[in-house]
């Protein structure tokens, strides 16, 4: 008797013990959450402000003045999104190691070198007056809420605290701020990588076999508005370094991940008679979202009554409509990088050739906090007429490569102060098609493709941007920095850019394909996407006379896979002996080309893909390449090629292979390697078990930490789509086939009723882990489905889930 009481104390003890703990840890996970509902005096604040949240945690705030609105804004960002707003000003200014340590030290060093927050701040001296009473508005209302919140401003902070690392965040400034522009950009810019790798595959493959392997813009794809440098073999390993040092994405993702879908119908294809407009742009997959819905309404005194899709760290709204025009935005990808060759003096490593004179570089030293160091790392920082010297950064100190590489100096619009911010919130306050084009004119950095609707029924398309008019060549290799042959004399000017009003056919569809053809007198771009979602986009706009909400809805989430349908003609000609492998080609031949998540012929295609990329490039490139829209183009033209010397393997000097072997190869690969991995019953070979989404935190996530990443991270959760297809949940063949990117956010908006528009974006509205609204939109998102974006006021309080009262001090009850 007297050991089971014993046993039953301890029991009990254990119990009180385990719901201590419970409870401690429920309020270190909970004090953070924002206060919803009730009355907070605000310091700083002119009248009375009231935030109303849906039941899906979407803040709309009413305000009486723009100092209060977009104060209220700050305040609310700070609330639900502070840590990913601390995250990001640290990446855009290049100080990340200071809380993170050595494994962020790479990153610190190449966003000092680029200078990116000496930019921003060149960027406050061109502000108006406007723009710059709503950055000061806003960070005064951030600085409002971190004053409240101090020592429990986020989960994140707390874990940092554990392992050492403590620190109290900075007051917000409208710096911080416009830093976010130029990650933004340089995530959703690519030229760069594109000259080093066109500069290595000719020293590795030559220049007859590199166009065979990057293809021209295929012929039959959609246009939008239709109308010195020798590169050695033993060159090639620095190239290959330092083009995937500048093709990392930093928070928006990059390459195979980067993209979106636009489009707008005309009254005249909509079921209710007036424009309907979609929007899903395409980014990395990460948590918590990288979008944060709100309502932004002012009473008469104030120009801003806009919903939509805005960036925790910024005033605005960026995607979305106010109560005249709705817009959505597509990445136009235009060449607005360009990589010099600089001869640097051999007896001075800080001076470079220029027309046949030595030139001072401009020569500046950085200090970077290193968490874990006692002292700070200094690096130095050169930079020519051109721009700031990459090198540096991939391959150390001047004294390690200066005489035996080529240095390359990176020229980049965004380098320039810019009008970006100023854009933005006229965006916001446009009217009507003038209005909204005078806007986009102070779009300087990153090129869009933007979409238009009103309520007069009219629609559009504009392409804003400062993109450079060269005296010499097309950007699509380093060139010779020392001549002056190769400078930029100018921009194409704003009226030329490419724009289309109300046209004929009652639609307008851009999916980072090619915005001109050659007619077009500059040059854009050599790059676009190959055209495969705008072509199925414009195939389903033009198989229907009229459209509804939810039609377009069922495009947003169309998982057909149109480079599939192109490659299945010669798999499935071929005839193998082994029975599994002619099972594969007979549900094959029975796929509807879907990729479902459901789907077990998606899943073989899907496998069969990512060997063909290792059977007909790896050889010659040295590694699998992703398999995007590059690889496609190039297999459909190689396919038509079946000697084509990119069939063959190189490693077998012996035998000379066919486009048919390695078509064969590809599938027992593919099939062997789904075996592997889901068992022998094909039945059970579906595209969800492999192709999965995995939401994770930016920084924690990350850790290698299992409990860590547990805390932050969501998921895996199937899904369905791929790459090149309209419903983006991008895979890379390096890695099948988890998701790399996805749409980040989908937005359909009803032209001739608001509140009867539809949203969602990936993840929900909290960054704050087990918060209710962490995570809510998940399902959503991966069924395809939406929640109301709503409009009017009389409906968002019928779906309020909480009110609250930002009151001026000494104005509250």
């Amino acid at each position: 008797m007297r050991r089971f009481r014993g046993l039953l104390i301890g029991l009990g003890i254990l119990l009180v013990v385990l719901v201590i703990v419970g409870l401690a840890w429920r309020t270190v996970i909970r004090r953070s959450w924002p206060q919803t509902n009730g009355i907070v005096e605000v310091p700083g604040l002119i009248e009375p402000v009231e935030i109303i949240r849906d039941r899906w945690g979407v803040p709309h705030i009413y305000a009486q003045n723009s100092h209060d609105l977009f104060f209220a804004q700050g305040y609310v960002h700070a609330q639900d999104r502070f840590w990913q707003m601390e995250f990001w000003r640290r990446i855009g200014s290049g100080r990340l190691a200071q809380i993170l340590g050595e494994d962020a030290l790479e990153k610190d060093r190449f966003i000092r070198t680029l200078g990116w927050r000496q930019v921003a701040e060149a960027e406050v001296a061109l502000l108006d007056d406007e723009t710059r009473a709503a950055l000061d508005a806003y960070a005064q209302g951030v600085n409002a809420y971190l004053e409240e919140h101090r020592g429990r401003l986020g989960l994140e902070f707390t874990v940092l605290a554990l392992n050492g690392t403590r620190f109290e965040p900075e007051p917000w400034t409208p710096v911080d701020s416009l830093t976010w522009g130029k990650v933004m950009a340089w995530d959703l810019g690519g030229n760069r990588k594109m000259e080093l790798l066109r500069a290595r595959l000719i020293a590795q493959v030559g220049l007859g076999r590199l166009h065979d392997y990057l293809r021209p813009y295929p012929g039959d794809s959609p246009v939008i508005v239709p109308s010195e440098v020798s590169w050695r073999r033993e060159d090639v390993a620095g190239l290959d370094l330092l083009a995937r040092r500048l093709g990392e994405g930093l928070v928006l993702g990059h390459g195979m991940g980067i993209g979106s879908n636009n489009w707008v119908v005309s009254g005249a294809k909509s079921v209710t008679g007036m424009p309907l407009l979609a929007n899903d742009p395409h980014l990395s997959i990460q948590m918590p979202s990288i979008w944060y819905e709100v309502g932004l309404h002012c009473g008469e005194r104030c120009p801003y009554n806009v919903v939509g899709f805005s960036f925790a760290g910024v005033p605005g709204v960026i995607i979305g409509h106010n109560e005249r025009i709705a817009w959505g935005v597509t990445n136009a990808g235009p060449d607005v990088q360009d990589l010099y060759v600089e001869k640097i003096n051999p007896q001075n490593p800080d001076q470079y050739e220029y027309q046949g004179e030595w030139v001072d570089m401009e020569v500046r030293y950085e200090e970077i906090q290193v968490a874990g160091r006692e002292e700070p790392l200094v690096i130095k920082v050169r930079r020519t007429r051109h721009g700031p010297i990459i090198n540096d950064v991939v391959h150390g100190p001047d004294e390690a490569w200066a005489y035996g590489w080529q240095p390359l100096a990176l020229r980049w619009t965004a380098l320039e102060p810019g009008t970006l911010h100023q854009a933005v919130l006229a965006l916001d306050r446009a009217q009507n098609w003038e209005e909204f084009r005078e806007a986009l004119r102070l779009w300087d950095v990153p090129a869009q493709n933007f979409v238009y609707a009103d309520v007069e029924g009219n629609i559009g398309y504009q392409l804003p941007g400062r993109i450079p008019i060269r005296a010499k060549g097309d950007g699509s290799m380093p060139v010779p920095g020392w001549t002056g042959e190769y400078e930029w004399v100018g921009t194409i000017p704003y009226e030329e850019l490419p724009s289309r009003f109300n046209p004929p056919e009652g639609f307008i569809v851009t999916a980072n394909n090619a915005i001109v053809d050659a007619g077009y007198p500059y040059l854009i771009a050599r790059e676009w996407a190959a055209g495969y979602r705008a072509r199925r986009i414009t195939d389903l706009l033009m198989a229907q006379e009229k459209f509804s909400v939810r039609d377009f809805a069922r495009i947003q989430n169309d998982s057909y896979n149109l480079s599939a349908g192109e490659v299945l003609p010669y798999l499935l000609s071929l005839q193998p002996e082994e029975p599994e492998l002619a099972e594969a080609l007979e549900r094959l031949a029975d796929w509807d080309l879907q990729m479902r998540r459901e789907s077990v012929p998606a899943a073989i295609y899907a496998a069969f893909w990512t060997f063909l990329m290792e059977d007909t490039f790896a050889d010659e490139l040295g590694q699998r390449p992703g398999g995007g829209d590059e690889e496609m183009v190039a297999i459909r033209y190689l396919l038509e090629r079946p000697d084509n010397p990119w069939w063959d393997n190189v490693t077998t000097p012996d035998r000379v292979e066919t486009r048919d072997e390695v078509l064969l190869q590809a599938l027992a690969d593919g099939v062997r390697w789904l075996r592997e991995r889901l068992g022998g019953k094909m039945d059970r070979w579906t595209w969800g078990r492999i192709h999965t989404a995995t939401f994770r935190n930016q920084s924690l996530g990350k850790s290698g930490i299992r409990l860590i990443e547990g805390l932050f991270n969501r998921g895996p959760v199937a899904v369905d789509g791929g790459t090149a297809i309209v419903n983006a949940t991008s895979w890379s063949a390096r890695e099948p086939a988890e998701v790399v990117g996805v749409p980040s956010m989908r937005q359909i908006v009803d032209l001739s009723d608001f509140e009867a528009s539809l949203s969602v974006h990936t993840t929900g509205q909290s960054g704050h882990p087990y918060h209710p609204h962490y995570a809510d939109m998940i399902p959503l998102w991966r069924d395809g489905e939406y929640h109301p974006m709503h409009w009017e006021r009389s409906a968002i309080e019928a779906d309020a889930e909480g009110v609250l009262q930002l009151v001026p001090v000494g104005g509250g009850e």
